[in-house]
């Protein structure tokens, strides 16, 4: 905006952004990022400023502007998802393989098809991570830097989205995640829940080609 406009412009101005910017969220049924927001706004414009004051004006209704990662949303007021359950579609629920899968993604990120297995200390199938990316909530990141090349995984916006989590260190403690039945007892009794990496590629990790098949097939578990 022009800071030197008069006063009662920059005041339409702000309601004209403010309004673009609301239309565009409740348009999008995934979340936006500041650069999908970007283009239908006046070059300068101060787009997190403008997702706060939303968020600030529909903090108390029945739905807020929430942020996902680096997206941001409508989504149901917390208090009020109870209303909607009952018109929820019944999902066929993840094994647990796929749950404790999930769960060891979504702390040791970047993680590879080993390091999972070494960490539930069974055989990981190709079946089951296939299932998890299907869900959008499993990604391939890139490839580690080490002997095979192996493929690494981490978790997406949709992910945080799904489970109502702002950021990666959102995630709740090792004690609440075995109290939700995600970690089994085959765990070992002394491992130690690191704070995942939350950026795009590692140091140790190049990217994928668009080409790139990813794992090869490997037998499913039971």
């Amino acid at each position: 905006m022009n800071d030197s406009a008069p006063i009662e412009e920059q005041g339409e101005v702000l309601r004209r952004l403010l309004r673009i910017v609301e239309a565009l969220l409740f348009a999008s049924s995934e979340p936006l990022r500041v650069s999908d927001i970007a283009p239908y706004l006046e070059q300068g414009a101060d787009i997190e400023a403008l997702l706060r004051a939303v968020q600030a004006d529909y903090a108390g209704r029945g739905v807020n502007l929430v942020r996902r990662g680096d997206g941001w949303a409508f989504r149901t007021a917390e208090d009020l998802g109870f209303l909607l359950r009952r018109e929820e579609q019944e999902t066929r629920p993840l094994s647990r393989a796929a749950l404790e899968t999930l769960a060891i993604i979504a702390y040791h990120q970047p993680a590879t098809r080993a390091e999972i297995e070494d960490v539930r200390g069974v055989a990981t199938g190709k079946g089951t991570l296939d299932l998890l990316m299907e869900a959008g909530w499993v990604r391939m990141r890139g490839r580690r830097r080490s002997p095979g090349r192996p493929v690494t995984y981490g978790t997406t916006d949709a992910f945080l989205d799904h489970f109502g989590l702002e950021r990666l260190s959102d995630l709740p403690g090792l004690d609440e995640l075995k109290g939700a039945g995600l970690l089994s007892g085959r765990l070992p009794p002394g491992l130690q829940i690191p704070l995942p990496f939350d950026g795009e590629l590692r140091e140790d990790e190049d990217p994928l080609d668009p080409s790139d098949p990813g794992d090869g097939d490997a037998d499913e578990e039971n």
